[in-house]
């Protein structure tokens, strides 16, 4: 039975590609950075009672070298996952860049001393893609995003997968390839209370938490999907050295606002239908850095073709709207939105 080491186990996509891996009869070990932390980890462990495989935990931090040699060890395969993300602010910039270079290269060197170790796989991102480029176009794996340009996680992701490729590339020797992935917005249900920033417009509209749309899109991948693409890119020979953009179905915020409506306005929710004008977003984006980010994007369509993995790896994608549907009831039962109270009706007294 092969061993996968999934980095970052605790997270988002790291926890679906567990579940995909155990699903699929793969031996999975799992870092976290800290051991003691059970209660981060309780839904992995019953993932794996419910479908009769194990996880083995532990410990390791992409910030320090300690405990990788230990993770890697006697692996077949990698999903490097996690990707740190220091706090916020612009001052945390060259922190950012640096935690997400220096634990990708953390994670390729264990695996060049471990002789079992075969493919590693990266998750990067469609940032390192489709930003900072002079000409508008649909964008494939053969375009990069110029560092010198981005800013913040965008740069950390894209000088990520840089580093890593110059790694391989550097050391022709290596027992191992590696293929990197490039999904765009994720969406999807959630396996425990944790979200991320691809939930926030769906959090957003059906905790009516803005007045209205921003004029936005996204391509867009299911969570599901994602985890599978990752299974895909280890089981596939000729994935080796490949760059799979994983990106399906473009939605603007606008339309998945009526796809909300359509669920869940008859169950008492009031999703905002409007969509704001753009300089009413730049002035909300001056106190909030999640509509910060987005500005750039105000009225552009997301134009990416993921038709390189679906041609050589086989993927296909779930339809956005039951993303978009699953991914708010997932929000509902871990009590990341709440449903509004039940309206209460009373008789108005008749006078003469």
């Amino acid at each position: 039975m092969a061993i996968v080491l999934v980095t970052g186990a605790t997270g988002f996509v790291a926890g679906h590609c567990v579940r995909e891996l155990l699903e699929h009869g793969y031996q999975v070990r799992a870092t976290v950075r800290d051991l003691d932390a059970v209660g981060r980890r309780t839904h992995l462990v019953e993932l794996a009672d419910r479908l009769g495989g194990a996880v083995e935990f532990v410990q390791a931090d992409l910030t320090a070298d300690d405990g990788w040699d230990v993770a890697v060890k006697d692996c077949d395969y990698v999903l490097h996952v996690a990707s740190p993300i220091p706090g916020g602010g612009e001052e945390s910039e060259q922190a950012m860049v640096e935690a997400a270079v220096e634990g990708t290269l953390r994670v390729l060197r264990a695996a060049a001393v471990n002789p079992t170790v075969r493919r590693v796989v990266l998750t990067s991102s469609i940032v390192t893609v489709n930003l900072g480029h002079d000409v508008d176009k649909v964008c494939t794996e053969q375009d990069f995003s110029n560092p010198d340009r981005l800013t913040g996680y965008d740069k950390s992701k894209a000088l990520a997968e840089r580093a890593a490729r110059e790694f391989v590339d550097g050391a022709p020797s290596l027992g191992f390839d590696l293929v990197t992935l490039h999904p765009p917005m994720i969406l999807g249900p959630l396996l425990h209370p944790q979200t991320n920033i691809s939930h926030e417009p769906v959090i957003r509209l059906l905790g009516r938490t803005v007045p209205g749309s921003l004029d936005v899109g996204w391509s867009t991948v299911d969570v599901r999907d994602l985890a599978r693409a990752h299974r895909l890119a280890l089981e596939t020979p000729e994935a080796g050295g490949q760059r799979y953009i994983c990106g399906g179905e473009h939605v603007w915020m606008r339309e998945m606002a009526g796809i909300l409506a359509a669920e869940f306005g008859p169950r008492g929710f009031t999703v905002p239908s409007r969509t704001l004008p753009h300089w009413l977003v730049k002035l909300a984006a001056l106190t909030d850095d999640t509509v910060k980010r987005v500005v750039p994007a105000l009225g552009t369509r997301e134009r990416v073709s993921a038709e390189k993995a679906r041609a050589e790896l086989g993927l296909t994608f779930l339809p956005v709207a039951q993303s978009v549907l699953d991914t708010a009831e997932s929000l509902l039962t871990h009590g990341i939105v709440t449903a509004p109270a039940p309206r209460r009706w009373t008789r108005r007294r008749r006078t003469a």
